[in-house]
């Protein structure tokens, strides 16, 4: 016999009433259909379910033993009614969503996790890359939405929202001078200091404000540029968020600066295509995204 979702709607509300009364009360059914159906149930399945002995309703070594099975199947089912649901209002059935490679991934990551548990069905792509990367992929109609920093100019074809900001630092290993002292410097000195960039493979910087070094190696992950930046191979000017791990195990410096501070400020946009609007999986992220702490 293949069991429905009826029958284990019926079994679970036996189960978790104590009875059949109570379980035909949930379900706003008699007594007596209730005990007939678990009858028929039993009958079907060649098992017995619940001992009729007892006062209540006591599940039997066979039921408990279905138990979390029917429990997990009745979850799923409950999550495929509401996607059903959710797709008729007119949910995507998939969303591809990108983040800047130089952002801090905490506060993405979180609005992601709460987008799956508001739709769990939901499948969800994510594509980090460089900033210049990853708007090309937008541009490119491979993601619906982006994380990125907001640049200096505004692209007519793009909208974006504003979720957050964040300030780019410039860091030096504590093994690299003048990272070993500590000592204050001009930042003008930072031109003939080898600097540590993400950038794209193939792509030209779009936004050359955080570029100071006329000496520069690129990658194009954060973690290896920090890395590199670690392992006293050249300065780096990133997200504060990002490094504030490394900062506060010592393993890099905030640079001291005589003749300005230390902190370039951007905003941070979630953007998207003027001609392809977000659905409403996007919405709702960009909702949560802009609520995430």
């Amino acid at each position: 016999m293949k069991l429905s979702s009826h029958n284990i709607e019926l079994f679970l509300a036996v189960v978790d009433g104590g009875s059949f009364s109570s379980a035909a009360r949930a379900l706003r059914r008699s007594p007596s259909a209730v005990s007939m159906a678990i009858a028929h149930l039993e009958a079907e399945l060649g098992i017995s379910l619940f001992d009729r002995g007892a006062r209540n309703a006591v599940p039997t070594p066979a039921a408990m033993a279905l138990l979390p099975h029917a429990r997990l199947v009745a979850e799923q089912l409950k999550q495929l009614h509401l996607h059903v649901q959710q797709l008729a209002q007119g949910l995507e059935s998939r969303i591809s969503l990108g983040i800047a490679a130089e952002l801090d991934r905490a506060p993405f990551l979180r609005a992601v996790q709460a987008l799956s548990q508001r739709h769990p069905l939901l499948d969800i792509e994510v594509l980090t890359a460089p900033q210049d990367d990853v708007l090309d992929l937008l541009h490119r109609g491979r993601i619906s939405a982006c994380m990125a920093f907001g640049g200096g100019r505004i692209n007519h074809e793009e909208q974006f929202q504003l979720v957050g900001s964040d300030a780019l630092l410039a860091i030096i290993s504590t093994r690299h001078p003048p990272g070993e002292t500590g000592r204050a410097v001009y930042i003008e000195e930072l031109v003939n200091l080898r600097q540590i960039i993400v950038a794209s493979r193939e792509l030209a910087l779009a936004d050359a404000r955080p570029v100071v070094g006329l000496a520069h190696w690129r990658t194009d992950s954060l973690p290896m540029a920090l890395a590199m930046v670690e392992a006293g191979l050249g300065w780096g000017n990133f997200a504060q968020a990002a490094i504030a791990e490394s900062l506060a195990a010592g393993r890099v410096r905030r640079l001291a600066f005589k003749n300005t501070g230390n902190g370039l400020a951007l905003p941070i946009h979630l953007v998207w295509m003027k001609d392809r609007p977000p659905g409403m999986a996007a919405r709702a992220f960009l909702q949560l995204l802009a609520e995430a702490p």
